[in-house]
């Protein structure tokens, strides 16, 4: 099934099918635009995006170049977006999935082709407000062309329960001068248990740059795997990690890089900020197969400064306001 309408006004969205098609789509819009999502970008005729409710389709708008299929399923969605060689889309593409009830599970199945050439942004917000038990899967494969550019950034909100498990893996194929620049957010309501698995293959003279930021507390668990392989000559890769934990919740950083080609260059970043009971753990792996590679790594992991805690509470904060702003300062 192939899901498309046209951008209309949101009163023309809420009447233009069934009532519970209307309800769905009322309240996603409200928990996008909780997430930090622009629902104006949603009414766009100039902006490519889709709106996914657990395994409904609710909306789906093409620009020329760009092209989004999405499948149902009985637990999610399947959904084949391309672009065509050569395009340089203006706009990110805005992509919205979510679920408002408090249990179930969302399977989403992504692929994603960039053709040669093309330059294409993309923000996608995943929001579930409600989430007591239930389930966030995705497993994406990404095919960037020659010489083609792809930024994705992924927010997440989760509410204040922390009954949501997100389970995304992906694996990247980068091709000769090609770059991927991925951007991972869950820092806004409580983690629940974050399992994010990636792997990026770089072909010669191909970038690929993977952030990953994470904010746990309570009985929070959080776990990011990220490989790099740089196959070919001249490659680069880099890993930006920050975490932060406390209370009793956990961070596990597991970040490798291969330098398998001359004059492929890799670097490891991570930072882990840890409160109370909370445990942190890094764990960088560096791999290289040529004389003429070079991958380095630096990792930090500690508590809060000491002396800007101090001045924010000589500021009239108390210890956990001045310890939540020093975090999601370096989360920023």
């Amino acid at each position: 099934m192939k899901a498309h309408t046209a951008p209309v006004s949101p009163a023309s969205l809420l009447t233009r099918r069934d009532p519970a098609w209307a309800r769905d789509f009322e309240a996603i819009l409200k928990a996008y635009e909780a997430a930090g999502g622009k629902v104006s970008a949603l009414q766009s005729d100039r902006i490519a995006s889709a709106v996914i409710s657990a395994n409904r389709v609710l909306w789906v708008n093409e620009i020329p170049g760009v092209h989004i299929e999405a499948e149902e399923t009985p637990t999610g969605i399947r959904a084949h977006i391309r672009v065509d060689p050569g395009t340089r889309v203006e706009y990110p593409v805005h992509l919205c999935f979510g679920m408002i009830p408090q249990e179930g599970i969302q399977e989403i199945i992504p692929t994603f082709e960039i053709g040669e050439g093309a330059e294409v942004g993309f923000l996608a917000h995943c929001t579930f407000p409600n989430a007591i038990n239930l389930q966030h899967i995705m497993g994406a494969t990404v095919r960037i062309g020659p010489g083609a550019t792809m930024r994705y950034t992924e927010a997440h909100f989760h509410g204040p329960y922390g009954g949501v498990q997100v389970l995304p893996t992906s694996h990247v194929i980068l091709e000769e001068g090609g770059r991927f620049e991925n951007e991972f957010n869950l820092t806004h309501g409580r983690v629940g248990r974050m399992e994010i698995r990636m792997e990026v293959d770089v072909a010669a003279r191909g970038v690929a740059e993977l952030t990953v930021k994470a904010y746990g507390m309570g009985e929070d668990y959080i776990r990011a795997e990220e490989t790099i392989r740089l196959n070919g000559p001249e490659a680069r890769g880099l890993t930006k990690t920050r975490v932060a934990v406390r209370d009793r919740a956990v961070g596990e950083v597991y970040t490798t890089t291969e330098g398998n080609a001359p004059g492929a260059r890799g670097h490891m970043d991570c930072t882990e900020i840890v409160r109370g009971e909370a445990v942190a753990r890094n764990t960088p792996i560096v791999i290289v197969r040529n004389d003429q590679a070079r991958v380095t790594h630096e990792a930090a992991i500690g508590s809060v400064s000491r002396k800007e805690l101090e001045t924010l509470m000589a500021r009239g904060l108390s210890e956990e306001e001045a310890v939540d702003i020093i975090i999601r300062g370096m989360l920023a």
